[in-house]
């Protein structure tokens, strides 16, 4: 049987929305305080093996929703200090990274984050790239948008990555110009703008903002219906 969904709609977003994600669950409170300060949207975290207790859960999703911000996901990376991605990897991930979107009832259409940072040096690019390719099928397969985070030592040029089947590219906020795939991004990162909203402190999220990139192209979000109205 389906996974019952968040109430609300898949909408392509405008450009200039400014966002935020985070590593740390945003009560219906604190959603309210960050619509307040101006953000329109969040990314939220979901496991590779397996849920920790500070990712997304359905109540979460529709408290965030409810609130009047649009919502994504994004699967934690494996390590922030160097790590060795390949195939294998890549599908187990890739599965994992639907199976918990589905869990906390995000529908198909919305755009599901591979976070591509800190590999090790000297992992082939050809195992990035498997990495990637399996990880962007499984995400595919259960109906998602994937979409491909690109942070530091990404582990592929510019050029490599733009040959990857993604579609949605989200910039980190340090990564290199030279790093920047040739459709450009449709997502950008910042360092947070904000301080301390609602006890949440500047080091457990970043700004973003929404692009629409060279090929006219949108990221793909969950949004209540009264607030999707206002945005289409």
């Amino acid at each position: 049987m389906p996974m019952p969904t968040v109430a609300g709609i898949v909408q392509s977003a405008p450009e200039g929305v400014k966002g935020f994600d985070a590593n740390t669950r945003i009560s219906a409170a604190a959603a309210q305080q960050f619509l307040e300060r101006g953000y329109r949207f969040c990314l939220r975290y979901v496991g590779r093996l397996g849920q920790n207790a500070h990712d997304l859960t359905r109540a979460e999703a529709q408290d965030i929703v409810n609130a009047g911000l649009a919502l994504m996901v994004v699967q934690h990376v494996k390590s922030e200090d160097g790590w060795t991605p390949d195939g294998a990897l890549g599908d187990t991930y890739g599965v994992n990274a639907a199976t918990f979107a589905g869990q906390a009832g995000i529908p198909p259409g919305v755009n599901v984050w591979l976070d591509l940072e800190a590999v090790a040096r000297g992992t082939p690019a050809a195992n990035v790239a498997a990495y990637c390719e399996n990880w962007y099928r499984r995400v595919k397969k259960a109906g998602y948008v994937p979409g491909l985070y690109v942070g530091w030592h990404a582990g592929l040029t510019g050029r490599q990555l733009y040959s990857l089947p993604f579609r949605h590219y989200w910039g980190a906020y340090n990564v290199n110009d030279d790093m920047k795939p040739a459709c450009d991004w449709c997502l950008k990162q910042k360092e947070p703008l904000g301080g301390t909203i609602a006890g949440i402190r500047p080091d457990t999220y970043d700004d973003n903002v929404t692009r629409t990139d060279k090929a006219g192209r949108n990221v793909q979000w969950l949004v209540s219906v009264a607030h999707g109205r206002q945005t289409a």
